[in-house]
């Protein structure tokens, strides 16, 4: 889950889940267990191209959007950097680190798994993954016919790590096909180095400072069903997951147990994540991730106002826009005419929101990883008005057909193989869902949210505007770490 502010408040929360269950549903029941509802504890190449418009010249679409301030002729007064010159600021000089910055005195060759903390060396190549992931992820949700035309928003970590759990227990071609998906085949990792990297970015991660985090995993098995020990205490130890164990066969016990758990981690956020489960479910492997922090600086309640936001060329719909005259860390991408903008939490975790001029269809076609690392690093800070609508999203995602399709199949199949887990019962899993939240708003302090920028001149030659009037991509950022632990687009603020 993730919840955070934004100079209105902003909370998200996020969760994924894993149904594992019996090939053989009457292996289940006659499986010895210990029974009873125990706990395991278990680019160097940034345009700053003087460019007269910013590439708004007079005929750029902006659907039904006929001068949004621009007037008729839109300079963008000083044109010699537009906010990323020669001078760029680099901003927070962490956003060069590379996540766990201790020397932790040992290199790739650290042993076995259960005695070293984790390198960087293995931390670095993972992260890698998980952005390719994250990336893979979003274009696969995109491309759904059933999200043509609605806002997205996923938490690509939160199923990195869920799905990096599952591969503690997976062998053979199962093993090889979660890794490959997941981006660690090509850094020929092993799964010691995996863990080990999950290890320091969970721990990283909740212990930020100034800001409501929490990272983790949870495996609910059924109260039959025992797994071998080292899967437990590998996910307690590498993935901080704790181990419950449930009677499927009472499902409406199970559910209530499960969204229990969920609601305390998220807060109250997401509190009826299951509705069903099938009683010969043996396994309920679930991630999440809740945030909450504010902007470094709120926007003020009063300077919100009605406002229209152009969904496309021929819809429009009314928003309460939030507003806010500051300096603002900002990058604009010529290559792709689009516009970036930075929002801070606090030293470490921001909020990147992304408008592309010729809309979001094109900025899909192009955008990719090394994005993301050039429009961090060539920022630069200068006066801008800013408006910003506020939001209250909620998204539900069935990831088995998109993960089959990008080359796990087996993880659902009987080819499955998940004897790290039990060899004496054959299981797959059966589905996998993410489920979640966006909200945006005065208040301060609540959830991910996003928004979209446009570059815009005030009269005034030092004061520019950005207004997130029509569909932006958004992303919310641990520079430390590097992950992404939300991102998204935002088509239409005012479906839920």
């Amino acid at each position: 889950m993730f919840y955070f502010v934004i100079v209105a408040k902003m909370r998200t929360a996020l969760c994924l889940w894993i149904v594992m269950g019996v090939l053989c549903p009457g292996e289940v029941r006659g499986h010895k267990g210990n029974g009873g509802d125990r706990h395991h504890g278990h680019s160097r190449d940034h345009d700053h191209g003087d460019r007269p418009d910013h590439g708004h010249g007079r005929n750029h679409d902006h659907g039904d959007r006929r001068d949004h301030g621009h007037g008729r002729d839109h300079d963008h007064g000083d044109r010699r950097d537009h906010g990323h010159g020669r001078d760029h600021d680099h901003g927070d000089r962490r956003d060069h680190d590379h996540g766990d910055r201790r020397d932790h005195g040992h290199g790739r060759d650290h042993g076995h798994h259960h005695h070293h903390e984790p390198s960087d060396n293995s931390t670095k190549p993972v992260i890698q993954g998980n952005l390719e992931f994250a990336y893979s992820l979003y274009n696969q949700l995109v491309a759904q016919p059933d999200n043509q035309g609605k806002n997205v928003f996923f938490s690509p970590l939160s199923v990195s790590l869920a799905l990096a759990a599952l591969s503690v227990g997976a062998k053979g071609q199962t093993h090889q096909q979660l890794f490959t998906v997941l981006g660690f085949n090509s850094s020929l990792l092993t799964q010691e180095q995996v863990d080990q990297a999950f290890q320091t970015i969970l721990t990283q991660l909740n212990q930020k400072i100034g800001v409501n985090l929490t990272v983790g995993s949870a495996l609910f098995m059924q109260n039959t069903f025992t797994p071998h020990p080292e899967f437990l205490e590998d996910l307690k130890r590498f993935y901080l997951s704790e181990g419950v164990t449930v009677d499927f066969t009472n499902t409406a016990k199970a559910i209530d147990t499960i969204n229990t758990y969920v609601g305390d981690k998220t807060k109250g956020k997401i509190d009826k994540l299951v509705k069903d489960l099938d009683p010969t479910t043996v396994m309920y492997l679930l991630s999440y991730i809740y945030f909450k922090g504010k902007w470094e600086i709120p926007f003020n309640p009063a300077d919100t106002k009605e406002d229209t936001f152009h969904v496309d060329e021929n819809t429009t719909v009314p928003v309460q826009m939030m507003s806010m005259m500051k300096r603002f860390s900002v990058y604009y991408d010529q290559e792709i005419s689009t516009s970036i903008l930075h929002l801070r939490y606090n030293d470490s975790v921001s909020m990147m929101l992304v408008l592309p001029e010729k809309g979001l269809a094109s900025l899909d076609e192009v955008i990719c990883l090394n994005h993301i690392t050039k429009w961090h690093r060539w920022k630069k800070a200068r006066e801008y008005h800013v408006y910003v609508p506020k939001l209250s999203i909620t998204t539900t995602y069935s990831l088995k057909d998109i993960l089959s399709g990008i080359g796990m199949p087996d993880i659902f199949s009987d080819r499955a193989d998940f004897s790290g887990i039990s060899e004496e019962l054959k299981v797959a899993v059966s589905e996998v869902v993410q489920q979640a939240s966006l909200d945006v708003d005065e208040a301060g302090a609540t959830t991910a949210a996003a928004t979209g920028v446009v570059l815009m001149p005030l009269s005034s030659r030092h004061t520019h505007v950005l207004k997130f009037d029509h569909p932006f991509m958004v992303f919310v950022m641990d520079r430390e770490t590097k992950n992404i632990l939300f991102m998204g687009k935002i088509i239409n603020p005012a479906n839920k």
